[in-house]
Formats: structure tokens, sequence, C-alpha cells
């Protein structure tokens, strides 16, 4: 009979674990010795036990089998790196490629629909305006008259919105206006008290304080709340029979 097939898996026994770890390390020992001998190849072998024991073999130092081994293994994976670098570099060239080509259809694209979008306004724009209805259904007919009579409301709204504006922007400024006219008005009172004062200390508290030839007018609208001042001033009635009464040296 031959042999069964081994399972390969951790054996649980530590004896059978044992037994099966010096047989099987002697055989890889042997196979490492023939195939340096055999193939005039270099060998290296490290084994650690379950215990933490060293068994290793060696074709000619281990020393330079292990630098031997890191110098391969550096060379290798810079190789490999360069490799992988060109690869990575080729999968972004095609990837942006991709990305160029889907920019410019969508480009392309959006440029159709605007076209398209563009012809369909200005022949609604048509439309408004009483063109191009041969094509036209009843329906269509009163789509658009319902339109036309929506933005007749909407225009009328803004007018009146605009128009409501200017009368408040109007009535605040005739209030500013009057404002104005009111505090001319208080000035021009001041400078009349001002030069009754002034005529007072001139000539005497006999003067008249409101002497014919130095008056003020003024009327009051309250309908349209509009005031008007005139200001008139002259000299004294006695400055000038003074005057006149004066003999002439010449």
């Amino acid at each position: 009979m031959g042999r069964g097939k081994i399972e390969i898996k951790r054996i649980d026994n530590a004896t059978s674990r044992q037994v099966t770890f010096s047989k099987r390390r002697s055989g890889l020992l042997k196979k490492a010795k023939e195939l340096a001998i055999l193939c005039d190849a270099e060998v290296g072998l490290i084994v650690f036990s379950s215990t933490g024991r060293l068994y290793d073999f060696a074709s000619t130092s281990m020393k330079s089998v292990i630098e031997r081994y890191s110098e391969a293994k550096e060379d290798h994976h810079q190789t490999r790196s360069a490799s992988d670098e060109a690869k990575f570099w080729q999968r972004e060239a095609v990837s942006l490629r991709q990305q160029l080509h889907n920019l410019q259809e969508h480009h392309r694209r959006k440029i159709k629909e605007g076209i398209h979008e563009s012809s369909i306004q200005m022949c609604h724009c048509r439309q408004l305006l009483g063109q191009q209805l041969s094509g036209l259904d009843v329906k269509d007919l009163q789509n658009l008259e319902n339109k036309l009579e929506l933005s007749l409301r909407n225009i009328r709204m803004k007018k009146d919105q605009l128009m409501i504006d200017q009368i408040q922007e109007l009535n605040r400024k005739g209030s500013l206006m009057h404002r104005e006219n009111i505090e001319l008005y208080n000035k021009a009172n001041l400078v009349h008290q001002e030069n009754i004062e002034l005529r007072r200390k001139v000539y005497g508290h006999g003067v008249n304080d409101h002497p014919a030839s130095s008056t003020v007018r003024h009327s009051m609208d309250t309908e349209n709340e509009d005031v008007r001042v005139n200001l008139e001033l002259s000299q004294p009635q006695s400055v000038q029979r003074d005057k006149s009464e004066t003999p002439s040296t010449g």
C-alpha cells in the first residue's frame, strides 16, 4: 500500500510535531546541500525551531549569502519601482486623455443645446410679437395669450410700483422744501427783530416798532404748506428829514 496523503496543517501533538520537525529538517538541509553541489548554486538556509533553536546551512558563508541577498533584493525593488512608476504614469495619461475626451464631448453637447435653446427662445419671442403663428393650434394660441396677459399684468404692477415710488419721493422732497421754507421764514423774522433792536439802540426807544419804511410781509398758504418771505429795509424818516433840511454849502 502507498503512503496516505498528509494534510498540511499544524500538528497538535508536541511529540509528533518534534519528530516531524527533525525528519523534515534533516531532509531540507540535505536537499540544500545537494542543490549547492549539483547545480553550483550559492545556497543559504536558516531554520528556527519552535523552541528557538537555530539550524542553518551555507554553501559558502552565511554572511556573504545574506549580503548578496540584500543587494539583489534592493536592485529588484528599484527595478520594480521604476517599472511600477512607468505603469502608473501610463495609467494617468490614459485617464487624462479620457477626461479630456469627455470634457470635449460635454462642451460640444452644451453648445448644441445652447444653439437649440436660443433658436427656441427666438421663435418664442417672435410668437409673442405675433409672428410665426401659422404652426400653432388653438391650445398653443391660448397658452400664448395667457403668457401675454401675465406679462402685461406684471408690467402694469411694475409701472404702478414705480409711480408710487416717484410720488413718495416727490412728497418727501416737498416736505423737505416746506421745512426749509419755514426755517427761512423764521430766520427772516429773526433778522427783522434784530433790525428793530438795532434801530432802537441807534435812534432811541421812541422809534416805531413797525415803521412804514421797514416792513416784513409774508403769506402762509395752509393748503399748499408754502411760505414766501419779502424783506425790504430803508432808512428811518427822521434821518431822511434831517438830510433834506440841512442847507447845502454850495
